[in-house]
């Protein structure tokens, strides 16, 4: 079959089965998986090539692996560590010492059973972060704990993959100077991706980023993570580890949330295949030979990590329902576990039979989840409680608020934000500005602000203001669309160029319009007026006149504004008005002397 028939295949499979796994909660996951064994050699038998496939899937890893590296900033980690260190440490040293023991007493070799309790102690982050997310769970005491032992599995992923190769090395005899030159060169290469990265990459993507042109620097972004894996694969360490390093050389970057966007849509599509290659790769046939066997398998691995997750909860003095939500929540096997047994049959750590076996217990572990979350609910009627409150965000959150533009008229905004503690994000199309600005101590993201997913990646959905400092007007107004369009709750101050700016700009919805020119020239006004001998207080009466009726001038014509001819008749009607006011006021003062 051609390549355009299979890939018509894999879409249409992936198109079918995930919305509809999604649409009876069972998750993205599990419906990338049975789309796999749909469509594979124990269903239709649509492709049969499933190696090769796998093997062109794991790339997805390797993005994912870059976009973790990429939202690893030490600060972030710092502010979680207790959390992150202390609960994910627990929850992963506990879970493979168990399950790693138990592979070991049941007569697995030791470079096998420490292989076992490393992946099935890690659970499904995408799998386990989607179900919270639709339950509304992840504000929670227990939603933010999953979420820090979710993180610490997927750094600890990072050395288990580099691990694994390592073991399979090992298990053939080899000359010591000649391990320990290995190890030397290996150290070495790390070290240098490492220096290199940190005086070169920002570099780079600086000249490219001038380029203006969005394609090349998708291209660089992408040569960046395959190079880096590259160079990791021919020192004999995992692909995904060299990805992860370029991450987290770039995590404090200007362009780390433009990377993100350009990555993600990558990223999701590799990674789809991956789980299709897996579900094509599940041994079915085990499940009717060796359906006891496999069903113990599952309700072990459950029961186990559940068990111990449980502990973790009330050591860290969750209440019993905050506990038991946890222990089900990520009970699951995960998605790093496909990639671990994989590597390690293609290394001979363990029997390829035995990775297929272990597969197919981690999918059906999955599966688990849903209704293990559905039983626990009518148990303890979980609900968001004086135990269980929200997650109220601290006030130097980066992003509270997301500001377009960093010109001169965002930066008046986030200077004044930053000296109120308050955290923000801000994003500018131009890589001269970030480099300008960024000589004066502002930290500014690269990117374009109108691309929803550039949106997404700077955490526009948690923001509660946004901020259209944005110079061009159509730039402008195709920000404050999509804007508009996919986060409709959120609060936009825009900055208008002049008044037919601000009309197009009401015209999408956006109520707190601030003329760019508007409020400078009144203050010049004011300063005129007592140049003439007016004093300060008649002076700024007739300021605040004016703006007040200029306002109301401004949200009257707005539905005429596109009608020249009448704007013309209205305006000398506000004019004449605008004369009455004056005079009346001027009458007024009069009286008040006399």
């Amino acid at each position: 079959m051609s390549l355009l028939g299979q890939s018509a295949i894999f879409l249409g499979a992936a198109v079918v089965a995930v919305p509809l796994f999604k649409r009876f909660g069972l998750g993205a996951v599990l419906g990338y998986l049975a789309a796999g064994a749909a469509i594979g050699p124990w269903g239709l038998r649509l492709v049969r090539d499933v190696d090769s496939i796998l093997h062109f899937g794991e790339f997805g890893v390797v993005l994912l692996l870059f976009v973790i590296g990429l939202e690893l900033q030490p600060g972030r980690l710092w502010t979680m560590r207790q959390p992150v260190f202390g609960a994910g440490g627990a929850q992963v040293a506990v879970s493979a010492l168990a399950i790693g023991g138990a592979a070991f007493l049941f007569g697995l070799d030791w470079r096998t059973a420490l292989v076992v309790g490393l992946a099935l102690s890690l659970s499904s982050t995408a799998f386990a972060l989607q179900i919270m997310a639709e339950k509304g769970h992840l504000t929670t005491r227990y939603g933010r704990i999953a979420f820090s032992i979710l993180l610490f599995q997927d750094l600890s992923a990072i050395p288990i993959l580099a691990l694994v190769p390592l073991l399979g090395a090992a298990s053939g005899p080899a000359d010591g100077a000649a391990s320990a030159l290995a190890v030397l060169q290996v150290v070495a290469v790390v070290v240098a991706v490492v220096v290199v990265g940190r005086l070169v990459l920002r570099h780079a993507l600086r000249l490219v980023a001038r380029s203006g042109i969005r394609e090349i620097f998708t291209a660089s972004a992408l040569l960046t993570v395959i190079g880096t894996a590259l160079i990791m694969q021919s020192v004999g360490l995992s692909m995904a580890l060299g990805a992860f390093l370029a991450g987290v050389l770039l995590a404090d970057s200007e362009f780390r949330h433009a990377l993100e966007a350009d990555i993600d849509p990558f990223k999701g599509l590799l990674l789809g295949l991956f789980f299709i290659a897996v579900g094509m790769s599940v041994n079915f046939g085990l499940l009717v030979t060796r359906t006891g066997l496999i069903l113990a398998l599952v309700a072990g691995l459950v029961g186990v990590k559940a068990a111990i997750l449980f502990c973790i909860g009330r050591l860290f003095r969750h209440d019993a329902r905050s506990s038991a939500n946890l222990a089900v929540a990520i009970s699951q096997g995960g998605e790093f576990a496909f990639v671990i047994l994989n590597i390690a049959a293609g290394a001979q750590v363990m029997p390829r039979e035995t990775a297929e076996l272990l597969i197919l217990v981690v999918t059906l572990s999955m599966a688990t989840t849903p209704v293990l979350y559905l039983l626990v609910e009518r148990w303890s009627a979980a609900r968001r409680n004086a135990g269980d409150e929200a997650y109220e965000p601290p006030p130097n959150e980066d992003s509270q608020v997301i500001i377009a533009g960093f010109g001169r008229f965002g930066q008046i905004v986030g200077r004044i934000l930053q000296a109120r503690k308050i955290g923000f994000t801000a994003l500018e199309a131009s890589a001269e500005q970030v480099d300008f600005v960024a000589r004066y101590g502002n930290k500014v993201y690269y990117g374009d602000a109108s691309r929803p997913d550039l949106l997404h990646a700077a955490g526009t959905a948690q923001a509660k203001v946004f901020v259209l400092a944005i110079d061009d007007v159509e730039t402008s107004l195709r920000t404050a669309e999509t804007v508009r369009h996919h986060f409709p709750r959120l609060r936009i101050v825009a900055r208008a160029r002049n008044r037919q700016h601000a009309y197009r700009l009401m015209a999408l919805g956006v109520e707190a319009v601030i003329r760019e020119t508007f409020h400078s020239g009144l203050e010049a006004s004011r300063h005129t007026l007592e140049s003439l001998g007016l004093t300060r207080a008649a002076a700024g009466r007739a300021v605040e006149a004016f703006r007040e009726h200029d306002e109301r001038r401004l949200f009257a014509q707005r539905d005429i504004h596109r009608d020249e001819q009448r704007m013309i008749e209205d305006a000398r009607g506000w004019n004449r008005e605008l004369e009455e006011i004056f005079a009346a006021d001027t009458e007024a003062a009069e009286e008040e002397k006399t």
